[in-house]
């Protein structure tokens, strides 16, 4: 499984690595990393949409992740991609503008490690 996570900040990277370390090695999942909304379209076009799941946060600076969502949705059809809003706001209103904007799933900040493995099919595997 091809995952795209899409963060401003970029320690994420090191903590995803090491939260999957076993499912990396195991090549049951590979991740790829974008810092921007547009560093992510950039990736998606790159890699000719492969990404099955992106997981992307939603405050960002330039384009943020409602508006990287809004462009996924509109661009990749054929198979659409998994779309994983995560923030640390909790809050209903980002809930309810992520599953207008055709977000698949909603995740809270700091992530949950072992819930997000069960969504994925990947726990205790």
């Amino acid at each position: 499984m091809k995952i795209l996570v899409v963060d401003d900040e970029q320690d994420i990277q090191v903590l995803f690595e090491q939260r999957f370390r076993k499912e990396i090695r195991d090549k049951r999942v590979e991740f790829f990393f974008a810092f921007s909304g547009e560093e992510a379209l950039e990736r998606m076009r790159a890699m000719e949409h492969e990404a099955v799941l992106i997981l992307s946060d939603i405050n960002m600076p330039g384009m943020n992740g409602f508006q990287l969502l809004e462009e996924v949705k509109k661009k990749y059809l054929k198979p659409p991609p998994v779309v994983m809003m995560i923030t640390a706001y909790g809050d209903s209103e980002n809930h309810r503008m992520a599953k207008e904007l055709g977000a698949d799933d909603f995740l809270t900040k700091p992530v949950d490690f072992n819930a997000l493995k069960e969504k994925l099919n990947l726990a205790g595997a």
